[in-house]
């Protein structure tokens, strides 16, 4: 894979964390996957540039590798750093719509996605805050957290068409101001919304109306520090913690969400052995759970086994990105099998295929040439 430049770990260590970068720009590069296998899919990420969003895209082959399959302006501007964040990009309506931030101009922005996986811009609307830097849909439900500012969260309805529509009365508070919000996420109930925040160590849980307004939060301490992205799998809700970026203490935790909407601990920081665990990503079968830890340029894995964690290996590398790559955002096909990490250290994607015990196997086919600041992955 070509590296287009390597950026200080620390540096990138501190975009996982609190969310800054630095700041420059680079053309796309050409895709290096072999072009002409049969498509299993695609895969979107998308540019975060200040001077004009973009949704970045890629053909998926039947054997994981990608191409580049164009880009499509979201009507927005990033900010051409790192967010903090996990949920930038999400894909709702079975399949049919694509969500994305646009963090630089405060806004959402919607797609129909079309058989082929091209884009069609439907709809550019204000977020409701300063700063969004996460996106999550349940149905017609959308809920984006807004990470400037005081910090809160805002809903909106998504119509058959792809279209938001602010939903009035839902914007709510953080558990405080200067939260470090990292991401939001409907719990797979439809009645619950979870927030990380950063700063507070704090999880914050919203609970939805008929009406698709919500109510709380709700704070709960997270068990280990800077808890920042997090998964579902049912009622069990895995969550990373970078502990500040703190060299090879990071760690993630599992909970139960109880119907009332009150967590329980199953696994307390289960340590990675690795550096700033920021990412959290779920096979589809719900049996392992993968976290990127940007320092240290590895992957963890996790049995999950009635919501236990255990690392899948002894030193917490399941899987070895590259030294300065710093993985960031993690997505897993549809079909399950395979998992890509969008790094930011290079600029470039990388693939794995899942094997049936967990491990990791690295695929050809990645891409780079991704401008800094790039952010946010879903696979379809």
């Amino acid at each position: 894979m070509k590296i287009v430049r390597l950026l200080p770990v620390t540096a990138l260590v501190a975009a996982c964390v609190s969310g800054d970068a630095p700041n420059a720009t680079l053309p796309l590069a050409p895709s290096l996957a072999v072009s002409g296998a049969a498509s299993g899919g695609q895969l979107y990420t998308m540019s975060n540039a200040t001077a004009g969003n973009e949704v970045i895209a890629f053909t998926r082959a039947a054997d994981g590798a990608l191409s580049a399959a164009g880009s499509y302006s979201t009507g927005g501007t990033g900010t051409g750093g790192g967010l903090g964040n996990q949920g930038a990009l999400v894909i709702a309506s079975r399949g049919r719509i694509l969500l994305t931030v646009n963090a630089g101009s405060d806004q959402l922005s919607s797609f129909v996605i079309r058989g082929n996986g091209t884009l069609e811009l439907v709809s550019t609307v204000w977020s409701g805050g300063t700063m969004p830097v996460s996106v999550t849909a349940d149905g017609s439900t959308v809920y984006a957290l807004n990470a400037g500012g005081t910090g809160n969260i805002s809903g909106f309805t998504l119509s058959a068409l792809g279209v938001l529509a602010p939903i009035a009365g839902s914007t709510l508070p953080l558990s405080g101001s200067a939260a470090g919000a990292a991401q939001i996420s409907f719990a797979p109930n439809g009645r619950h919304l979870v927030v990380t925040e950063k700063a507070t160590n704090k999880l914050s849980i919203y609970r939805l109306q008929s009406n698709g307004t919500a109510t709380g939060p709700a704070v709960v301490s997270s068990n280990g520090a800077t808890p920042f992205g997090f998964a579902f799998r049912g009622a069990v809700l895995v969550v990373s913690e970078a502990f500040g970026g703190a060299a090879d203490a990071s760690a993630a935790s599992s909970y139960e969400l109880r119907p009332n909407g009150t967590l329980i601990t199953i696994t307390a920081s289960e340590p990675t052995l690795e550096t700033a665990a920021c990412w959290i990503a779920f096979s589809r079968n719900g049996r392992f759970a993968y976290t990127t830890n940007t320092g240290s340029g590895t992957i963890t894995g996790y049995l999950v086994s009635s919501g236990q964690l255990s690392r899948l290996n002894a030193d917490g590398i399941t899987a070895n990105v590259g030294a300065g790559t710093a993985p960031l955002d993690l997505a897993v096909s549809p079909d399950g099998r395979f998992i890509y990490s969008l790094n930011s250290g290079d600029e470039s994607v990388s693939g794995w295929a899942i094997n049936g015990d967990g491990s990791l196997a690295a695929i050809g086919g990645g891409v780079s040439g991704l401008i800094d600041g790039a952010n946010g992955l879903v696979a379809r």
